[in-house]
């Protein structure tokens, strides 16, 4: 605390120093060296150099995913005749196009992923268990439709996942289930306040952003056979329990 217009007791300390200021020079707060700067505002350096850090991290981050990308699309188009590389150059001139290509790439890495993976095709209603192209299983699911909450402009959107995901964790009834705020004032469900046991039926599959794929519940709000949990997936029972022990965090999970 600055004391302005009176003397500063000797015993108090005026600058964060390590060191007295040397006899007879002048006190300046102004500091041109880096080693004062440092020494009297540690914090404040310490704070930076993290910041920096962490920018540092993040570019070497999307640098690798750049790459990445980059590797898989040489990889798809040397798969490629001649014919389908024209296609796929056609595709790009469009944002539909853009799409359409990406999910067939998303497709098509599906089928090469070495280890068991889960694909599910929105467009067809199907969840394969699949290792290397070989189809071990096939499911009928049912996606959950868009919702728009709020209005426009600003509103949010609950849609079916795109691309790559993992499993999180696999649950089964004990499981309590914290319905989405939105699901409240969605068509009067009548969605208890907190957490619903077995709300996602006997098995379920959560995956790392959220979604889940789920079975149809004896009670709670997602028990109406009519009513499909927008941007989760249903499946049946009996096809979430042949498959429960194949699952494991991890696991990938491709939509398309």
């Amino acid at each position: 605390m600055e004391r302005r217009g009176e003397p500063w007791p000797a015993e108090s300390a005026r600058q964060r120093r390590e060191s007295a200021w040397p006899e007879g020079e002048a006190r300046q707060r102004r500091r041109t060296r880096w080693s004062e700067f440092r020494e009297a505002y540690p914090r404040i350096v310490t704070a930076m150099a993290l910041g920096v850090a962490l920018l540092v991290l993040a570019d070497v981050g999307l640098l690798f995913k750049r790459s990445q990308y980059r590797r898989e699309s040489v990889q798809a188009r040397q798969g490629m005749s001649a014919l389908e590389r024209e296609r796929a150059d056609a595709l790009l001139e469009s944002e539909e196009g853009r799409t359409a290509l990406m999910l067939a790439l998303v497709r098509q890495q599906s089928v090469a992923e070495r280890g068991l993976n889960l694909a599910i095709s929105l467009a067809e209603g199907t969840m394969d268990l699949q290792q290397e192209g070989s189809q071990l299983r096939r499911m009928r699911v049912e996606i959950g439709p868009e919702l728009v909450i709020g209005q426009e402009p600003g509103a949010a959107r609950v849609t079916p996942p795109l691309g790559k995901r993992h499993v999180a964790r696999v649950v089964d009834a004990s499981y309590v289930w914290p319905p989405p705020v939105w699901l409240h004032s969605q068509g009067g469900r009548g969605v208890p306040s907190g957490g619903i046991r077995g709300g996602l039926g006997n098995v379920a599959i959560l995956l790392d952003d959220g979604t889940p794929l789920y079975s149809r519940p004896a009670a709670g709000p997602l028990a109406d056979e009519s009513y499909v949990l927008p941007g989760g997936v249903r499946l049946d029972a009996a096809d979430l329990t042949a498959i429960r022990e194949n699952l494991a965090p991890g696991m990938p999970v491709y939509f398309f």
